[in-house]
């Protein structure tokens, strides 16, 4: 028997983490019943599909949906964060996220979640497993919380050709190496210069593996935000308000991208893993100073671009090729977190897609279009609210993003009641150290207007920067 005819008010599509956000904060500031569809079984979005070993960037005090905590609040004692708040791990995120939808989301009555299941226009969705299709009538809105979703290692496809017994694998096999049969590899190959490569050759390190046996194929080096100036407790106050204070004054004086990110990496804002090679990328890949460190000890760092083929003695890449043991195991950590895609208004009518709004925090993001959905009628509103914050792809694009992120935090410091709901979200990251600042804690306030008039002559100069980089 077919499952029956559901009626929503909004039908989200994607049960990832801004799918959730959104769904989150939407049942706390209306009335509204929504339906959530998702392919996978649990919920999660590419969290059911990450490595092992995989944690979250940023610290766990404020990632996941605004109702509920993630994490313990506690700092590492142990590892390459020791003496940094806690990053959930992986399989913490989604358990997480299962909590809330079991546990808060589907209780409240207001909430279907189908899982296994694909959104196919028009209102349809349809079992993976039985193939059944339910009508879902919209009241309101479709709410497409997949436009900017990751491709993650084990399901991506590789871009590069690989010969009969050329051994690679995503980055989730590693943690079973020492359970098979097969001869353990003595080198390894780690292709791609992400935070998905960073986190392998960490963990490769971590676990034992000598760096001299590591390969490391880095097609462009990245700079890095230092995870010092990410924490969320008052004893990191200056390192996040008043670096915050510092970066504003480097976007203030940067006369060039160039100009820009040294000034960044001079107020320890940003880093980069080898001192004596200008970085070509910035993807907001965030890293505590411990682990540069471990990154520092692989010597064998290849910059030729990108693999092309491998082959049983040889990797083919852009600009050369580079021979290879038998022996070895390549680890694939090719694949993007960050898909080019054009940004596009969030309001459209009886449709909202979901994109970032403050980098780097998707879900927050999420969270506050949710708030503006349920405040807003205006659709021309709406959107000056949230206006979308393309992910820079390039250095040069990342003065015209910040540019973005500060007129919406200035149009949200226009709306009072937006203003009060940021300031109590958990998911804001730095509100709560802001309001923290008694009124008689003259640094304290020092620091805060020295951030605000260096703000202002950011947004003052960030019109020419943004030009200069074309």
């Amino acid at each position: 028997m077919p499952p029956p005819d559901l009626d929503t008010d909004y039908l989200v599509i994607g049960a990832g983490a801004t799918g959730l956000a959104f769904a989150d904060t939407l049942l706390d500031e209306s009335d509204a019943h929504v339906t959530i569809v998702d392919r996978h079984g649990k919920p999660g979005g590419h969290w059911n599909d990450a490595y092992p070993f995989v944690t979250l960037h940023q610290p766990s005090a404020f990632y996941g949906v605004n109702s509920t905590e993630l994490g313990s609040g506690r700092k590492d004692t142990t590892g390459p964060n020791a003496g940094l708040y806690e990053l959930a791990t992986g399989a913490e995120v989604c358990g997480y996220y299962d909590r809330v939808v079991t546990s808060r989301l589907v209780p409240s009555g207001r909430v279907a979640y189908l899982p296994m299941s694909e959104h196919e226009g028009d209102g349809r969705v349809r079992s993976l497993l039985s193939g059944a299709e339910t009508r879902v009538r919209v009241r309101r809105k479709v709410v497409d919380a997949t436009y900017n979703s990751p491709s993650v290692p084990s399901t991506h496809t590789p871009s590069f050709a690989v010969a009969p017994g050329v051994r690679v694998v995503p980055p989730n096999d590693l943690p079973g190496l020492g359970t098979h049969r097969a001869p353990l590899p003595r080198r390894f190959t780690v292709l791609g210069g992400g935070k998905t490569a960073m986190d392998t050759c960490v963990w490769l390190i971590a676990s034992g593996a000598d760096p001299d046996a590591i390969t490391w194929v880095v097609p462009r080096d990245s700079w890095l935000v230092n995870r010092v100036t990410t924490q969320p407790a008052p004893e990191f106050f200056d390192e996040v308000i008043g670096g915050q204070a510092d970066q504003m004054a480097a976007f203030a004086a940067a006369t060039s991208t160039e100009d820009l990110f040294l000034r960044l990496e001079a107020c320890g804002a940003v880093t980069r893993i080898d001192r004596e090679r200008t970085p070509g990328m910035f993807h907001l890949a965030t890293v505590a100073p411990g682990e540069v460190e471990v990154l520092r000890r692989i010597r064998d760092v290849v910059r030729l671009g990108r693999v092309r083929a491998l082959e049983p003695d040889r990797m083919v890449l852009d600009e050369g090729e580079v021979a290879t043991a038998p022996d070895t195991l390549f680890v694939d950590c090719t694949a993007s977190a960050v898909r080019r895609r054009p940004v596009q208004p969030v309001f459209q009518g009886d449709r909202i897609v979901l994109q970032m709004l403050r980098l780097p925090q998707p879900a927050f993001s999420a969270a506050l279009t949710a708030w503006v959905e349920a405040h807003h009628d205006d659709e021309e509103q709406q959107n000056r609210l949230c206006g979308p914050v393309a992910f820079p792809h390039t250095l040069d694009d990342y003065a015209g993003a910040m540019a973005r992120t500060m007129w919406n935090q200035f149009h949200w410091s226009q709306d009072r009641e937006l203003r009060r709901w940021i300031r109590g979200s958990r998911l804001d990251g730095f509100g709560r150290l802001v309001a923290g600042v008694a009124r008689d804690d003259e640094h304290g306030q020092a620091v805060l207007a020295r951030y605000r008039e260096q703000a202002v002559a950011a947004m003052g100069n960030l019109p020419a920067l943004t030009a200069a980089a074309g």
